[in-house]
């Protein structure tokens, strides 16, 4: 009978230990999301910078449409630049996301798809990724002149035809940073919550 009260409080005493162990790491984890900020779009790009004027082509689209890249917008929207390639695991994983984005985002910014290569390989991925209804452009030149180097990547241009934000897109969260940063007039999240942490003086 002894044995059996001082085992049970022996457990109630393990319990009691590791209730507040638990209580500890919950706090801890609560500090550490406050100090982590959240990680946008990584702008890896050498030829262009968020800030700056967009190149400014017109383009014709795998429907065979002409597209106006860059510049003043008509319409008072900005213009989403996602570039990908049919050969790219997480690009294709991603245009679900980029979709809803494009939907949910409908009344300011246009998705304009972008890559290049054979006109065949990208044909079939409109076809199986149901991309007919938005602008596919297939152009070396619209690449190189906005350095894109990896993919996916995407940059957004804002109304008056300047660069609003950019950057290598892994995730929805990526996509939003993107349009965040444009929100807070900044070239990242990054140096938002830079400026947050060190308000100027």
């Amino acid at each position: 009978m002894d044995l059996l009260v001082i085992s049970n409080i022996v457990l109630w005493l393990i319990v009691v230990v590791f209730a507040v162990i638990i209580y500890a790491l919950t706090r801890q984890i609560g500090v550490l999301y406050e100090r982590v900020a959240p990680a946008g779009a990584l702008a890896i790009n050498q030829k262009i910078e968020a800030g700056q004027v967009a190149p400014e082509l017109t383009l014709q689209t795998m429907a065979s449409t002409l597209v106006n890249v860059g510049g003043v917008r008509d319409n008072g929207h900005s213009q989403l630049l996602f570039f990908i390639s049919p050969t790219c695991p997480v690009c294709k994983t991603l245009l679900p996301a980029i979709k809803s984005a494009a939907k949910a985002e409908a009344d300011w910014v246009d998705v304009v798809f972008a890559s290049d290569g054979k006109n065949d390989d990208h044909q079939g991925l409109i076809e199986k990724q149901g991309l007919a209804s938005f602008p596919y452009i297939v152009s070396e030149v619209l690449g190189k002149s906005f350095g894109i180097a990896k993919l996916p990547y995407a940059v957004l241009i804002d109304q008056q035809g300047v660069i609003a934000s950019m950057g290598i897109i892994n995730s929805r969260e990526h996509i939003d940073s993107l349009f965040e940063a444009k929100e807070h007039q900044v070239a990242s999240i990054q140096e938002f919550m830079s400026k947050q942490a060190y308000p100027a003086k």
